[in-house]
């Protein structure tokens, strides 16, 4: 591989950007799946809850694809906290972030505003108004994040549930991650 020869960004040519560019993007598509799926295996670790996080993120996006959601929705459960390893405070951010350029506004809408949502669940327990997703009740997304949440969020905690494998989502994760970053609409 031949280097780029500045040694500040700003005496760089077109010439060595375009290079650069095109280098990155063979690199995204040779790496990118590979290391979503090398994080959502790290959430394979002990948990307080009845599953683990990487169990529960399977069981997630079983539970969409047995609902008949579209795969953009079942990656998208299955990647919803995929963050909680290194962000667990902002793991909607995280997986935002990293679905962002590969969805559609609707979809990216459910993972951002999951973690409200899901407070209807269990905030109540924590002293904290478990009704905070109502400030979104005009949006004409919130029944689609309420469906989210009930059917496969808050409800993928049981350990006898029969998940499909990661082997199974794989051919979905990899078609959602080969579209032309930010083409997708609403």
């Amino acid at each position: 591989m031949q280097h780029a020869k500045f040694k500040s960004m700003m005496d760089g040519t077109t010439e060595e950007f375009a290079k650069i560019s095109k280098w990155e993007a063979d690199y995204a598509k040779k790496t990118l799946v590979r290391n979503i799926v090398e994080e959502l295996k790290r959430l394979d670790i002990e948990s307080p809850y009845p599953v683990t996080r990487y169990e529960h993120s399977l069981q997630s996006a079983t539970r969409a694809y047995r609902d008949g959601a579209d795969e953009e929705v079942i990656v998208a459960a299955l990647l919803h906290d995929i963050g909680d390893n290194l962000a667990m405070h902002n793991h909607t951010e995280m997986a935002v972030s990293i679905l962002k350029p590969y969805i559609s506004e609707k979809t990216l809408w459910l993972v951002e505003k999951h973690a409200i949502f899901q407070g209807y669940y269990f905030w109540h327990h924590l002293g904290k108004d478990r009704n905070a997703r109502d400030q979104y009740k005009d949006h004409p997304w919130y029944d689609d994040c309420v469906h989210f949440c009930e059917h496969y969020d808050q409800a993928a905690f049981d350990p006898d549930y029969d998940t499909l494998k990661l082997d199974f989502f794989m051919p979905m994760i990899e078609k959602i991650f080969s579209r032309k970053p930010y083409s997708q609409t609403t």
